[in-house]
This record gives C-alpha cells, sequence and structure tokens, in this order.
C-alpha cells in the first residue's frame, strides 16, 4: 500500500520518459532521483555524512593544495609579527660570562615581592599561551626549510624540536662560565641599564612597566619603580641613570593626589627608598619627600584597636580596610616599623614610631600563637588574631619574623622584647614547620593548619636563610646559621630542578619514601614573578662565610633571567611556565622590585667591597631599601666584631 502522493510521481514520470526520450541519459537521471527518494531519511543523511567524510579526505591528501593554501596563509602573517619581541642569544656553554645588551631590538616578539601571589590556573595558562602564539606568529613553520621555535626565550631558526628533557637535579639548567667577579659586576649593571632603558622608554613616571606591549600599568600613580630604584642606581655607580630620576622626583613627584594607597607596599617601597635614598646621598630632597609621604599615612592608624587599616588615601587624609574585611594581615602591620622609626629618629617627631611601636606592643601580648608563630590576619577594631589556626612562613605572615631580629638590629640591640620573640619563632619554625623531603633530604619549611602539616613552600619563603644568617653574625645561637645553609640549598634547587632554572612562586615537596622527585609544581603555581627572596639570601650567606659556591649559584640564576625574562626592546617580564623553556609564556610585567632589590641584591652578592652597605651599619627593610643602625650603637656594634 503506498500513498497516493507516490502513485502520482509515477505517472508523471512515464508520462516524461515517453515525451522527452534523449538518447536514454534523462530518464536515467529520473530513475536514480526515484530511487534516492525511496531512500529513508536516515538512509539519505548517512550517504550525505560519508561523501562529506570522502570529500575531506581527498582534501587534506592532495599536497599541492595543501602547501599552497599554507603558502598564502605565511604570506600575509609571517613578515612581521613572526619575529619575537624579546631577548637576546643567551650565553652558551664556552662563551664569556658577561650577558650583552642587544644593539638593536627585534620587530616583535611575543608573550607580592608582597602582595597575594597572583596565581593562574590552567585556563588561565593555556589561553594566555594560545593568545600569545597566535598575535604574535610564535611556533609556526614557513614553508621553507626553516623552523622558528623557541630556545628558552630566543628564537632559532636553525634548528627544530629540541630533544628530549633530562629532569635529574644536576642537568636541569645550562651552567654559564665564569670569567670573573669583575665580569659578573658588569653583568648586573648592564641587566639593570637594560631595564632602565625599558622603563625610561615606555613608562617614565609610571609605577610598572609592560615590557612586551611596550607600555606601562599604574598601581598608586606614583612613579613606584623610579623611586624604588633610587638607590640601586646609587650602589651601582650609576650617575647617569640615578640625576635623571632625582630630576623627576624634584620636578614631578607629588603626593597630593586622590589615590588609595597601600599602607605597606607605600612604606617599604616609596618611604623606604626615599629614606634610605637620603642617607646614601645626603641630599635633602628625598628626606623632604619621606616626610610628606610619611605625614599622609599616618590616618591610617586611626582605628579603634591602633591596628593600622590597609589602605589610606593620601589627598584626602581619611583610611579604610578592603571592602570584603575589616582584617589586615600581620605581615603588612608589622613590617613598617623600621621606616616609621627611622622618619621619627631624622624628623625629631615621635608620633610615627609611637604609631608602629603601639602595634608591636599589642601582637606581643596577644593570645592565638603557637611556640611563637602568628597568625595571618589581625581585625582593625577588636585587635584581636582572626582566622587562627593557620601558620606560614610565607604571604601575610613572612616579614613579622624578618622585622622582629631586624628592630632588634636597628635600635642597637637594646629592645629585648624583639629579640625574645623572634628565638621564640625560631624555635616554633623549627618545631613545627620544618621537615625533609624524599629522595634527597632537603630541608624546607611547610605550613600548618589546624593542626595538619602541608609540605607547601612558597618562593617568599627564601628570604628565612637570609635573615637567620643575619641572627647568627649578630651572636644568635650558632644552630641557625647551620639551619640557613640547608634551607639555601633548598631555595636554591626550586631554582635549578625546574627546566629553565627559574623557581615557580609556589613548589610542593615529597616527604614519602620511594618518591622520584623532592619538589612538585602545581600548574597555577608555575610562575616566576622576578623574585629577590633567594638572591637576597644568596648575599647574606656569601658575606657571612665566604663559600664561593653562593656566588656561582646566583650567578646561574642571573644566566637564566637574562635567557628566558629579558626583553630585547627594554626591560624584562615576569613568565607563566617555568616548567617549559621553550614557551615560558611571557606575563607582561616588571615588577618594580626587580631594579629595587632583585638586581640590588645581585650586585651586592657578586661585590669584594663588603663596605658596599657594611651589615654592621646597615640594615635592609623588606624592600631591600638600606637604613643605618642607629648611630650611638652602630660603632659599639662594629668594634666588637
Amino acid at each position: 500500500m503506498h500513498p497516493p502522493s507516490r502513485q502520482d510521481y509515477v505517472a508523471v514520470t512515464l508520462g516524461q520518459r515517453s515525451s522527452s526520450y534523449n538518447n536514454g541519459k534523462q530518464w536515467r537521471r529520473q530513475s536514480c532521483w526515484r530511487k534516492w527518494k525511496q531512500l529513508s531519511r536516515l538512509q539519505r543523511s548517512l550517504i550525505l555524512f560519508t561523501l562529506v567524510l570522502l570529500l575531506i579526505g581527498g582534501f587534506a591528501s592532495y599536497p599541492s593544495l595543501t602547501e599552497h593554501m599554507i603558502g598564502a596563509e605565511e604570506q600575509t602573517d609571517v613578515v612581521h609579527p613572526l619575529v619575537p619581541h624579546v631577548l637576546p642569544e643567551p650565553v652558551k656553554l664556552g662563551q664569556l660570562p658577561p650577558l650583552p645588551r642587544p644593539e638593536k631590538p627585534p620587530k616583535k616578539k611575543l608573550s607580592n615581592k608582597r602582595g597575594p601571589p597572583l596565581l593562574h590556573n590552567v585556563l588561565q595558562r593555556n589561553a594566555n599561551a594560545s593568545n600569545t602564539v597566535e598575535e604574535h606568529g610564535v611556533r609556526k613553520k614557513e614553508a621553507s626549510d626553516k623552523i622558528i621555535s623557541w630556545r628558552g626565550a630566543v628564537i632559532d631558526t636553525e634548528q627544530g624540536t629540541e630533544g628530549p628533557k633530562d629532569d635529574s637535579m644536576a642537568n636541569q639548567a645550562e651552567k654559564p662560565v665564569k670569567e670573573s667577579e669583575a665580569d659578573w659586576l658588569e653583568a648586573v649593571r648592564d641587566s639593570f641599564r637594560h631595564a632602565w632603558q625599558g622603563y625610561k622608554d615606555f613608562a617614565w613616571g609610571h609605577d610598572e612597566l609592560r615590557p612586551i606591549s611596550k607600555s606601562y600599568s599604574e598601581w598608586f600613580g606614583l612613579g613606584l619603580t623610579l623611586i624604588d630604584a633610587l638607590d640601586t642606581m646609587w650602589i651601582m655607580g650609576l650617575k647617569t641613570e640615578f640625576e635623571e630620576a632625582k630630576a623627576w622626583v624634584a620636578t614631578e613627584l607629588s603626593f597630593n593626589k586622590n589615590v588609595d594607597v597601600n599602607l605597606f607596599e607605600s612604606t617599604i617601597r616609596i618611604l623606604g627608598g626615599l629614606l634610605s635614598t637620603y642617607h646614601l646621598t645626603g641630599d635633602a630632597l628625598f628626606l623632604e619627600k619621606a616626610k610628606d609621604m610619611g605625614s599622609r599615612l599616618m590616618p591610617a592608624f586611626k582605628t579603634p584597636s591602633k591596628i593600622p587599616y590597609s589602605d589610606v588615601n593620601i589627598g584626602k587624609g581619611t583610611a579604610h580596610p578592603p571592602r570584603w574585611t575589616s582584617d589586615s594581615t600581620v605581615a603588612e602591620v608589622t613590617s613598617i616599623q623600621l621606616e616609621f622609626r627611622e622618619l621619627s629618629r631624622l624628623s625629631q617627631d615621635p608620633q610615627y614610631e609611637a604609631a608602629v611601636a603601639e602595634v608591636m606592643n599589642r601582637v606581643h601580648s596577644l593570645d592565638g600563637k603557637l611556640d611563637g608563630l602568628v597568625p595571618m590576619f589581625i581585625n582593625t577594631n577588636s585587635g584581636q588574631f582572626t582566622h587562627q589556626g593557620i601558620f606560614t612562613l610565607g604571604a601575610r605572615a613572612d616579614s613579622y619574623y624578618e622585622y622582629l631580629l631586624k628592630q632588634w638590629l636597628q635600635g642597637g640591640k637594646k629592645e629585648t622584647q624583639f629579640v625574645e620573640d623572634y628565638l621564640s619563632a625560631v624555635e616554633g619554625i623549627k618545631k613545627h614547620l620544618v621537615q625533609k623531603t624524599s629522595p634527597n633530604g632537603l630541608t624546607f619549611v611547610g605550613e600548618l593548619s589546624h593542626g595538619q602539616f602541608s609540605p607547601k613552600m612558597d618562593h617568599l619563603v627564601c628570604f628565612l636563610p637570609g635573615t637567620l644568617a643575619l641572627g647568627a653574625h649578630h651572636g644568635l645561637p650558632e644552630d641557625h646559621m647551620e639551619l640557613a645553609k640547608q634551607l639555601m640549598e633548598t631555595c636554591y634547587q626550586m631554582y635549578h630542578q625546574m627546566e629553565t632554572g627559574l623557581s615557580p612562586e609556589i613548589v610542593h615537596f615529597n616527604m614519602h619514601q620511594g618518591s622520584v622527585r623532592d619538589i612538585e609544581v602545581k600548574l597555577a603555581d608555575r610562575h616566576n614573578l622576578l623574585r629577590p627572596e633567594t638572591v637576597e639570601s644568596l648575599f647574606y650567606l656569601y658575606r657571612f662565610t665566604k663559600e664561593h659556591k653562593y656566588r656561582q649559584w646566583g650567578w646561574e640564576i642571573l644566566h637564566n633571567f637574562n635567557k628566558y625574562t629579558k626583553v630585547s626592546s627594554g626591560g624584562y617580564t615576569s613568565v607563566n611556565n617555568v616548567r617549559d623553556p621553550d614557551y615560558p609564556s611571557p606575563r607582561d610585567k616588571m615588577e618594580s622590585f626587580f631594579l629595587g632589590e632583585t638586581l640590588k641584591y645581585f650586585y651586592l652578592l657578586f661585590s669584594d667591597d663588603f663596605s658596599l652597605i657594611d651589615l654592621d651599619q646597615y640594615v635592609f627593610n623588606t624592600e631591600a631599601h638600606p637604613l643605618p643602625i642607629w648611630p650611638s650603637t652602630a660603632a659599639a656594634t662594629a668594634t666588637a666584631t
């Protein structure tokens, strides 16, 4: 039984066949069409799908057409964007160590010390990588026999894909060859000049350089990088660059702005930088600017508990906590003391020292500590610790411990409360946070959360070897120096075991027997922000032990900064992935502390002049700005030593 429409269709077809037969061709066409219509919808769909697959397969297997299309694409896309924007040829084995600055930048190339780390999850990482590759043309194959590939951050058009990576501790990074310490010093100066040139060309007077996009970013709008770098230029003897920056401070720097600044960051970077530069140069310009800034930060202390708010509007004279909480972090409120104490001494105005002393007295007497270890948060209304039970030497707590020791040193070792709290904290660290890895027994500092130990360690914790060594140098227990050396080895391995020779922001250590690697890195933690803490500790360890390996380790790290983060048009960039030497994925940001801290500590590490920032006469703030040990005690300290 067929529907009527089918009968009609047959009748019409037969009529057409008898009246217009043309050598049988039209009839055959109609016969095929009739058979096609007789198929079910599913059968027709399957046939069409098969034909499409055959068409695609035939297209893909036709080489001349494919080559033609690839060539056409590259002709329109390769000419300019293909050449990346960064990084000169890396130092190879057998070459002399000074790392030359490029004479001409290529056309185009790819892509908190303090504050919360910027964590990128795997989706962000993949998006960043794909966007950068697509935008800049990296990793495209030319129609000719050349292959564009990443060799670190350097473009190599002569070689193809790299061989398999060696994950052993001994062979992770190519080791540069030593020539002499004088060459190493000049290499650091060259690195600074290169970073400074990028800032001068693309971000002058602004907070931070974005070297890939040749632009800048603002945080406070106060020339943060310039102020952070002032004393570095003076220490390195870069007088021309220093005079350029000084002229900007004299004519352009104004704090009379309707802008919120973070109390901690502006204190350690701006106030600390100005005070340090005043002491090194004797120029009253910097002291006057420091007084102006210090007075504008004081509204932060107008809280019910005297624990300061995190943010201050330096134009309006108002302060407030973050929008999401009334808490401040313990590290931030206890790591502004060196600067405010020194400002009181120089200005003869006691209000600054009194304000920060009140904070230290409050924290000293609080409950909620664990054998000298403090929680990460404190409430500005109640003055009590919050989020108790979590203890770390990483972000939000780190510099509390550093400033206990350094306030004791700054004041001439008279304020025993500071050293007592410091010694108690070190014992708490050893008791609760220090563990060893498997298989190689590296000593590390983990974290404790409500009694549960976590083998997680921030790169920020690498300040600790230097601080322990500084305390031992000034007469604290000798086992502090031994722990400092063990932790220094671990911080170096955080660089050495990575494929780029650069440390990630956070690592996790293996503690189980049978582990193959000591260090594991999660995808979200693989970024490097050009941080200074490891180089800082290398500087202290070399100053106090004279062991050359610390300089060699520092030279390897500097070499890898130049290899993977140097942008040929000027500046250095933080990177997203220290595990991928072929494509470390630049983040397009040069933090101010790279000039203020990292390069300064490199220079001091390689300098044979130990009177250059004598550690019996100066103490560094947590942004590497040296402040004097108070004169009444400095002479006695030097004599005793």
